[in-house]
């Protein structure tokens, strides 16, 4: 192990405890979808982010017009109504370094990773580059809003991933 941390540094090391943290990877997952914030699910009993995407925090919060607005919650409530009450599919393609499956996730044929960024509740991280340039364009969610890019924000807040 010490030659693990020594080799690929400490967050390499597997989170051997965690349930999806152990054997292959599923091909894809399905099942009920509940959103814990606007770019990471529940789907059965496994905990999925959403790849390409970086939606605001829970309690991360924007400006608009002056006042202060609750992005973080409506970024997951986009989550929510995107989702409706439609079976989430995933594929599955990788983990991130807290264990959870890196996704591409549809609900009733509707793309979320796409829909979240292009409704303007999550930014572009590595892909959907074209949803997010029409977010801005048209102001959308945080584009008309004055905003801290997620990952900033959790870096200045101590926050996780």
């Amino acid at each position: 192990m010490l030659v693990v941390v020594a080799v690929f540094g400490r967050d390499y090391i597997p989170n051997s405890t965690a349930p999806s943290a152990r054997g292959p990877l599923p091909e894809q997952i399905s099942g009920v979808g509940h959103p814990i914030d606007g770019d990471s699910l529940r789907v059965g009993q496994d905990e999925v982010r959403l790849k390409g995407i970086d939606a605001p925090e829970g309690r991360q919060t924007c400006r608009r017009n002056s006042s202060v607005w609750a992005c973080g919650e409506d970024s997951r409530r986009e989550l929510v109504r995107l989702i409706g009450h439609d079976v989430v599919k995933c594929s599955v393609l990788e983990r991130d370094r807290f264990s959870r499956f890196l996704s591409r996730c549809t609900a009733g044929g509707r793309d979320l990773n796409a829909g979240m960024v292009a409704a303007g509740l999550a930014v572009a991280y590595g892909g959907y580059v074209r949803e997010e340039g029409e977010a801005k364009v048209r102001k959308r969610g945080l584009w008309g809003s004055e905003f801290q890019r997620p990952r900033e924000w959790r870096d200045a807040h101590h926050a996780g991933g």
